[in-house]
């Protein structure tokens, strides 16, 4: 609808994980790297954890593109408590075909293929995304999988993605002898105001367009009612385009802004802050001081702080 009007070459706030947009904030650089390192150290159990709309799936999808032709990826891209036998998702993650049923035989199955890949000089790697939805028999299932060995090699390196219930998860008692063979983990938070301001930018300029559409307060505004939160972000930026080609404006400005915002909230899906943190109540405090105008929900009290520059 609005590409054009903003002289995009495609959307730049799809919802999509698409690595095409990724935003390496210093935090989504680390975990990149963490991953990176992890795969080629060949660490046993690799875990990024973060919150929802965080930018993990996005992660996976511009480390796959990165990995080396000697490495087998299986990926389960979406986990669930109702998961069922485990290994015959493995299997058709790796599109592995077998007339068996029974654990037993399937664990053979599997244990032959990691094999001959290992003969072949091929890596094996199982990443699992929403990995916080399994419970607790499967984790140690997975325990169980990074077992494997060829030689005193190891076979199988698991990549474990999820929300933070995953670390609440894997530091409980009987999980103790899977959480002590995570190599590597990260966890990803959220942006701040500057890096929601420069991911805002990055996309816009991807998408070919004037990196400088919404203002400085209208960012300041998508930043406090967002968190910090890329899928948020995304969500808020891609409605002010569609309000500012309505209004036939080439700039989102903070009035429109918080209209979006309104307008969203009111329909009950996009949530309401219950309460900010200390940058968010600096942000508010300058736009209130700057603009005259106070983007903060009715429901939340005026505190007292620092305000420094935006």
């Amino acid at each position: 609808m609005y590409t054009q009007f903003y002289g995009f070459t495609e959307k730049p706030f799809s919802l999509t994980p698409d690595p095409t947009f990724l935003y390496l904030s210093k935090q989504h650089k680390m975990a990149l790297t963490m991953l990176s390192y992890g795969l080629q150290s060949q660490a046993g159990i690799t875990v990024i954890s973060g919150e929802v709309g965080s930018g993990k799936t996005t992660l996976i999808r511009e480390i796959l593109r990165q990995l080396d032709k000697d490495i087998n990826v299986g990926l389960i891209s979406n986990a669930h408590n109702s998961f069922g036998n485990l290994l015959e998702w493995v299997l058709m993650a790796y599109n592995i075909k077998t007339e068996a049923k029974d654990k037993a035989t399937l664990y053979k199955v599997f244990v032959e293929f990691l094999i001959n890949e290992y003969a072949n000089n091929k890596r094996t790697v199982l990443i699992i995304d929403e990995a916080q939805n399994m419970d607790m028999q499967t984790l140690e299932e997975l325990r169980l999988l990074s077992n494997i060995n060829a030689d005193k090699h190891l076979v199988l390196q698991l990549v474990l993605i999820g929300q933070p219930e995953l670390l609440e998860t894997l530091q409980r008692h009987e999980l103790r002898q899977l959480a002590q063979r995570v190599s590597v983990d990260y966890k990803l938070k959220q942006l701040g105001y500057k890096e929601t301001k420069a991911y805002i930018q990055h996309r816009l300029s991807v998408a070919n367009g004037d990196k400088d559409i919404f203002d400085k307060y209208a960012v300041a505004a998508i930043y406090y009612h967002t968190g910090g939160v890329p899928r948020l972000i995304n969500t808020l930026c891609d409605f002010a385009l569609v309000y500012g080609f309505a209004e036939e404006t080439k700039h989102i400005y903070l009035e429109l802004m918080l209209d979006v915002i309104k307008d969203k909230q009111k329909g009950g899906v996009f949530p309401v802050i219950s309460s900010e943190n200390r940058e968010q109540e600096t942000v508010r405090r300058l736009v209130k001081q700057e603009k005259g105008i106070d983007i903060v929900p009715d429901h939340l009290e005026e505190a007292d702080d620092v305000i420094t520059e935006l």
